[in-house]
């Protein structure tokens, strides 16, 4: 049986937070869809009320085989006004054929009267859960990955330069884990809140009038470190929605800190292309993000 199929008995002190999987432990096919989970108990943090919308959930993804020990987080795009499927569960379904658990994350958008914090506060709670699922199924809690689409990049951005390391004294063994991923995946994503940015992301995100300081701090490529983790990015120069400078100016980012990053930039394609369809191919970054993958060890 699958690691992520064991029994809610054999959780960690966060198992109430989980559904029961029994109905899970029968064979499944791969990418089996198992949950939602919800990330916090009771109301989320800073919640306006109790619609759907207002409740962050992880849907995980289990692959059929045996585990790899990687876990990944899927953040979809969608401008923080809507969360686009085919990044989402389309990712999910990829990722779980190369061995890699999977969770897809439904945060909460501007669409539903949320700014930030808020959708930075889900990703975190987010790979802080994952990491904790990881040490509970026998994963590997050292390769936990973010990957993120066009404003889900701007978020993946924003949790691979705004983590923290988790604090030791809280009661809630969640927050005890850090928020940092391991390794980033950034497709065509929103980096920047200045001169390239994506408007209507950026109003989602911030509202109409955001401060500058904001507008600052949420431009990701002015905050990379040594300590921000390996990212992969591609983008195509074709792509008018998000401009392709988004992804130059943080892989330049990541260049003068030090940080290690594979950057694809092909010349076809519109934005938005994830796998891509019969009738809009995408550029093959899926085979160069599992050569990726291997080079760094995530995969063995």
């Amino acid at each position: 049986m699958p690691h992520l199929l064991l029994a809610c008995a054999a959780l960690l002190a966060a198992a109430p937070l989980l559904p029961s999987l029994a109905a899970a432990e029968k064979a499944v096919p791969y990418a089996q869809i198992l949950g939602p989970i919800r990330l916090w108990t009771g109301a989320a943090p800073g919640a306006i009320g109790e619609r759907p919308q207002d409740i962050p959930t992880l849907t995980p993804y289990a692959p059929a085989g045996q585990p790899s020990g990687a876990t990944m987080l899927i953040l979809p795009g969608g401008g923080y006004g809507g969360l686009a499927e085919h990044e989402g569960t389309g990712y999910a379904e990829f990722l779980t054929r190369q061995g890699i658990t999977c969770y897809v994350l439904k945060y909460r958008l501007g669409s539903a009267g949320y700014r930030h914090p808020v959708m930075l506060q889900d990703a975190a709670r987010a790979l802080r859960m994952l990491r904790a699922f990881a040490r509970r199924d026998g994963l590997d809690p050292q390769r936990i990955g973010v990957i993120g689409s066009s404003a889900g990049g701007h978020l993946a951005s924003t949790l691979v330069t705004h983590f923290d390391r988790g604090r030791p004294e809280d009661p809630d063994p969640i927050e005890r884990e850090s928020s940092r991923p391991d390794l980033g995946i950034l497709c065509y994503p929103v980096i920047s809140l200045g001169e390239f940015a994506h408007a209507g992301s950026r109003r989602n995100l911030l509202g109409e009038n955001p401060d500058p300081a904001l507008v600052r701090n949420l431009s990701n490529e002015l905050q990379v470190t040594a300590e921000t983790p390996p990212c992969f990015l591609w983008h195509t120069v074709e792509d008018k929605a998000v401009v392709v400078e988004n992804s130059l100016l943080f892989a330049s980012a990541l260049r003068r800190a030090g940080v290690p990053f594979s950057l694809h930039i092909y010349e076809k394609g519109a934005h938005g292309l994830g796998f891509g369809r019969p009738d809009r191919p995408a550029p093959p970054w899926g085979d160069q993000l599992v050569y990726w993958f291997r080079e760094r060890s995530f995969l063995r």
